[in-house]
């Protein structure tokens, strides 16, 4: 039965790399994938799903205002597809997320989404809060702060090193940008917590 799933964390769990294991899985038992990803996310390069530790796949993109139920629908008309695989899918629009969930109940295919839950101010990305509530089921990919707890929140850093307190909700970055750390760390590095949006 083809679900939806939310796979999130925060930056630097290996989203990407579990996510192009189980691509790879599929393909090692000969099944065809169709792997997407922010178009403005090209870190890796355009059209590319790649993981720190080196390893990376093709991929489509999409862009915000596509129609994401259209794209797949169009996709699964070129042939068999066993699964969707959509990366930053904390950049998805909420509609976008609506489109997937039709996609899965009435396209019958299983699309597995991996994203960020949260932002560098500790609040929920419009696509990952739709995610949150639409999936079937959700898994969290898991990482460690520097004291060895359950990082759960990220800080931006700014030129200086220190923690950003506010700025636009998306930059792209990487390891120079972003800090994964617990909530208390979080909130120690952010002097109690982030201003009210």
């Amino acid at each position: 039965m083809a679900k939806l799933y939310f796979h999130y964390s925060t930056m630097n769990a290996g989203k990407s790399t579990v996510l192009l294991q189980a691509a790879h899985n599929y393909h090692e038992r000969g099944m065809e994938t169709y792997l997407l990803t922010a178009r403005f996310d090209n870190r890796a390069g355009e059209a590319k799903i790649a993981s720190r530790i080196g390893i990376s796949m093709a991929s489509d993109t999409f862009e915000t205002g596509e129609d994401l139920f259209t794209k797949i629908e169009t996709r699964l008309s070129d042939g068999p597809c066993a699964c969707v695989f959509i990366d930053e899918a904390q950049f998805l629009e909420p509609e976008q997320v609506w489109q997937l969930a039709r996609a899965v109940d009435d396209l019958k295919v299983p699309i597995m989404c991996y994203g960020l839950r949260v932002d560098f101010q500790g609040q929920l990305f419009p696509g990952s809060a739709t995610l949150l509530a639409l999936s079937d089921e959700m898994r969290e990919v898991r990482t460690i702060c520097h004291c060895g707890k359950k990082a759960t929140m990220v800080v931006r850093l700014g030129p200086d090193g220190a923690a950003l307190r506010d700025g636009a909700q998306v930059q792209i970055g990487g390891n120079e940008t972003y800090v994964s750390l617990c909530r208390k760390h979080w909130r120690d590095a952010m002097n109690g917590a982030p201003p009210p949006r």
